[in-house]
């Protein structure tokens, strides 16, 4: 069946989204062909659950306005269906569980399926392959070589310090930062989700001369559609035994480097007598080592309120909370971020380069130092009500001006059109030619393009 095709169609109900299955048959009108295939691999899927770059991709596609563009998104599965979600043909990876190797298998096979799909269709532009963080740079000369036969260009987010993270063993960190050389060498462009990242990656790697440019996440800022008194909002604070406007918030991962003990120890240690609401990933192994460590579920503040993946009444615990406490210590602009200063007046941000990018003087800063964070809440307590409308106005002020997902979604639009307008075939090979430069490298060399692009820095 055609990909445009909706005759007899089948939907399946998926992370609470109904999805319409595609047939397995690749053939396809002149119309798609000729459109500018764009395939992400490297999010877990969509539609979106908690993850930065899964966010990402479902706002890519939700918010997409030229047609002409066909995106390809890769979703972990245990089968091999494809569907079709806000427009986008979401193909379904089957990946054996084989431990922290699992995610590096995930990209290698969903890369190597979007290639394979590009030689059998002969699609009529250049592809272009966004890989999003820097997990298989071990592979990545092989597949940057099949993508150049192709005439295709391979983009690379490369995330942020994963090699940073916590959570992983000494060996794992050295892998992540020998594979993100690796995909920094081999990208024909690096897409940067933070001016921290870009500079980092500029002086890190300056010997390669990386080609790089800035493209933020953005931010919805539209309030939710749920009422303060609405049954579905209520009933979560009853069930949570939450008040409205009398509770701190947190969104995020359950993980380490978020900085939820220092969070809880902190707010534990503060004399206020609003609540800690923590939305947040299952991970029971931590959740255990930290009530043993700091004894948090004897104290009737803390309240671990699990996951919320209704995104309107999100919205609303975000609008209702006091405040919103965030802990992100690694990686680059965070959607939870945007969505809090979208959302929420006060926002209590742990000061590094990432965050403080991002809110400015829209949000007041804590560090790890013991006290700073209770303090913080404390003086937060005291705070008239005047002056947190104030953070709230320039909160929104500062999505409203560099955040917002309809400029963000248009800007990545253009920058793959542009990368694949670039692409030129003489004979048998294929040229790049970025920016009118009149220097030209053939896709076969080492990096294929050897000179960084001036404006995009």
């Amino acid at each position: 069946m055609n990909e445009e095709t909706k005759k007899n169609d089948v939907f399946e109900l998926i992370c609470g989204k109904m999805l319409r299955v595609l047939d397995a048959d690749d053939n396809a009108s002149d119309s798609f062909l000729n459109k500018q295939h764009v395939f992400i691999v490297g999010s877990k899927g969509i539609p979106a659950q908690y993850g930065g770059f899964e966010t990402y991709v479902e706002k890519m596609v939700e918010y997409q306005t030229d047609k002409n563009i066909q995106f390809h998104v890769a979703r972990l599965a245990d089968d091999e269906k494809r569907y079709e979600y806000n427009g986008a043909i979401c193909f379904n990876v089957k990946v054996p569980d084989i431990g922290p190797a699992k995610a590096i298998y995930y990209d290698v096979a969903a890369l190597d399926k979007c290639i394979k799909y590009c030689s059998r269709m002969n699609l009529r532009r250049p592809p272009i392959f966004y890989v999003l963080a820097c997990r298989i740079g071990p592979f990545i000369e092989h597949f940057r070589k099949r993508i150049h036969k192709l005439g295709g260009v391979l983009l690379v987010n490369p995330d942020g310090h994963e090699w940073k993270r916590s959570k992983w063993s000494l060996p794992v960190r050295k892998y992540w930062k020998v594979s993100e050389d690796l995909m920094v060498r081999s990208a024909d462009l690096l897409v940067c989700d933070s001016k921290k990242i870009e500079e980092y990656i500029l002086e890190d790697y300056y010997q390669y001369n990386p080609r790089t440019t800035y493209l933020s996440y953005g931010c919805d800022s539209t309030p939710s559609c749920l009422a303060d008194d609405s049954e579905k909002f209520l009933g979560w604070l009853k069930e949570k035994g939450l008040a409205s406007g009398e509770y701190y918030l947190v969104v995020g991962r359950f993980v380490p480097e978020n900085n939820v003990e220092t969070i809880v120890r902190e707010f534990m240690q503060s004399n206020t007598s609003k609540k800690l609401a923590l939305i947040t990933t299952e991970n029971e192994k931590l959740y255990n080592e930290l009530d043993k460590k700091l004894g948090f579920s004897k104290d009737d503040r803390i309240c671990f309120a699990g996951s919320v993946y209704d995104q309107e009444l999100l919205k609303k615990i975000r609008e209702k909370a006091y405040a919103y406490l965030h802990g992100h210590s690694v990686g680059g602009t965070n959607p939870s971020l945007l969505e809090a200063l979208g959302s929420t007046n006060l926002n209590l941000l742990f000061d590094v380069g990432f965050n403080s990018e991002v809110g400015e003087d829209a949000a007041l800063y804590w560090t790890c130092e013991q006290g700073s964070l209770s303090s913080l809440i404390e003086r937060a307590d005291q705070l008239s009500e005047a002056q947190i409308n104030n953070y709230g106005v320039l909160a929104k002020r500062r999505i409203e001006d560099a955040y917002r997902w309809e400029s963000i979604v248009s800007q990545y639009q253009n920058l793959f059109h542009a990368e694949s307008a670039a692409v030129r075939k003489v004979g048998n090979e294929f040229f790049y030619n970025y920016s009118g430069t009149q220097k030209r490298e053939p896709f076969g060399g080492m990096f294929g393009i050897s000179v960084s692009e001036p404006g995009r820095r």
